[in-house]
């Protein structure tokens, strides 16, 4: 009798809000999942939640921890079929999006890039490159609008997203070759969360963590005759702009 094949294996850093429905919905589709996030508070509400799900605390940002997580995926899960970058690191103690250009003091812009590009350049990099000597997979970037146009008061993280798309941009074309699928998720409103549960607006103007997590599987299901590389999703209820 055939052995069954072994269950794909998915690789989520940033598994706390759309990270967490991202591990969720893969286990419920009967992956293996190693959730990566930097507090161990996550981690165990995560495991509380998910008893199946691998976890492993690390910062996309330490140098070492995301090749760590890659090999910790592919030694204890036995492979790696998906890898998604969830993660959303910027400063805490400024206005959101770094605030009106003409007055941001020297440094501004730097400390918006820093948080962000650096950590997914690491995740682009060496995912694509472990899965390319896997034979194939899926890297997925999530951003928000931002990576499409700059507004007033948010110009430091636009530079920061659109580094970003241009790095996935660069990288899928690279990788498609090769018969790793790359694309770059744009969530363009806001996600509902733990921080901003938004109970007082209508729940169309928010997108929730469970649509990220369809649109993942989405892409993570695609043929290479059909391969989406940037795909965006919008709620009813934000104010559009293409």
């Amino acid at each position: 009798m055939p052995s069954m094949p072994a269950p794909p294996v998915a690789l989520v850093f940033g598994a706390r809000n759309s990270g967490a429905a991202i591990a969720a919905d893969r286990l419920a589709a009967g992956w293996r999942v190693l959730a990566v996030a930097r507090g161990e508070e996550t981690l165990e509400r995560l495991r509380a939640r998910l008893p199946n799900v691998e976890t492993m605390r690390a910062d996309a940002g330490a140098p070492g921890d995301v090749q760590a997580a890659i090999d910790r995926a592919e030694r204890v899960l036995g492979g790696l079929d998906l890898i998604v970058n969830a993660t959303s690191a910027v400063p805490r103690d400024q206005p959101f999006g770094g605030g009106p250009l003409a007055e941001a003091p020297d440094g501004r812009l730097e400390q918006w890039l820093s948080g962000f590009v650096p950590a997914a350049d690491r995740i682009l990099r060496l995912g694509a490159r472990a899965l390319a000597r896997r034979g194939g997979g899926t890297l997925v970037q999530l951003t928000g609008g931002s990576a499409r146009r700059g507004i007033p008061g948010r110009g430091a993280w636009a530079a920061a997203q659109f580094a970003v798309r241009g790095l996935v941009q660069a990288l899928a074309q690279e990788m498609r070759p090769r018969g790793v699928h790359v694309a770059l998720l744009v969530v363009d409103g806001t996600i509902q969360t733990d921080r901003a549960p938004l109970a007082s607006r209508p729940p169309e103007e928010s997108v929730h963590p469970d649509d990220v997590a369809r649109a993942v599987a989405y892409l993570a299901a695609q043929s290479p005759r059909g391969w989406t590389h940037e795909l965006t999703i919008t709620p009813a209820g934000e104010a559009w702009v293409p």
